[in-house]
This record gives C-alpha cells, sequence and structure tokens, in this order.
C-alpha cells in the first residue's frame, strides 16, 4: 500500500512479486535478507507498472532517477486518508517516525537508513518494528471510531 496508495494495485503487485520469487528463486544467492531481496524486487515491478501507465497515457517514460516520489494523482478521499497517515507518523516520537519514513516511504535499505542516522542496523529494524506497530494501532483505533 505504500508503494501504489490503492488497494486493487497493492493486491496485483504482490501476486506479481509472489509469482516472480517463485519463477526465480535461483536468482537469490542467500547473502542478506530474503526480505529486502523480495522488496527490492516490488519496488523495481512497481517503477516499471509506473513507467508502463506513463506510455499508456502518451506521458512517455520516466527515468528513476528523476523521479521523485511513486505516488499516483490523489483523489481527495485519498488526500484525506494521506494527510491523517502523515499526521499519525509526526505524532510518533522522532526516532521512530525517521526511521519510518527512511524505510517505509523513501525507500532506503535498513543499512542506508542506518548510515543516514548513524544508529547501528539493529536499532534501525527494532524501531521500524515498534513504528509500524504503533502506526498499525492508530489506524485501527481511527477505523474503529469511524464503525
Amino acid at each position: 500500500m505504500t508503494l501504489t496508495r490503492n488497494a486493487a494495485d497493492a493486491d496485483d503487485l504482490v501476486q506479481e512479486v509472489c509469482e516472480r520469487a517463485i519463477t526465480r528463486n535461483h536468482l537469490w544467492n542467500g547473502e542478506g535478507r530474503l526480505e529486502s531481496w523480495i522488496y527490492a524486487m516490488t519496488r523495481n515491478l512497481w517503477i516499471d507498472e509506473i513507467r508502463k501507465r506513463k506510455v499508456r497515457t502518451g506521458g512517455g517514460t520516466v527515468d528513476a532517477a528523476e523521479q521523485d516520489e511513486l505516488s499516483v494523482e490523489a483523489s481527495g478521499e485519498k488526500a484525506v486518508y494521506a494527510n491523517q497517515l502523515h499526521k499519525m507518523i509526526l505524532s510518533m516520537p522522532e526516532g521512530l517516525a525517521s526511521v519510518f519514513v527512511l524505510v517505509n516511504v523513501e525507500g532506503h535499505s535498513y543499512r542506508e537508513a542506518a548510515d543516514i542516522l548513524k544508529i547501528p542496523i539493529g536499532t534501525v529494524m527494532s524501531r521500524l518494528s515498534t513504528a509500524r506497530m504503533r502506526l498499525a494501532a492508530m489506524i485501527t483505533e481511527t477505523t474503529e471510531r469511524r464503525a
């Protein structure tokens, strides 16, 4: 959902990544984390999809290095939801919010986030886990209030 900002696109992307990971499992050399390999594959597939969509709509191709963000134009409802998520992230303690944004929003690896923040990679993983759990709890609480 972080990459696609759309449930249907996210479902399609997950299915495509699963198929590709299974058919190309021989390409994973066993070094590093399997999750990192799959995340990189997911991000690359989504970038390819954005490029395909731009070509289909006459926008041409966009170099990934020139692409500032991976998002589609937000409708009013999506903009409100994005604003609420932004506020939730900002309400987290700085250490949690910065790790969450670096890894989940900007797409940095754990190692890159650790280098940027000058903290151990284990601390990045711990803070990211805590941030994800807090955000999930906040989303659940907000959803339950609406119901």
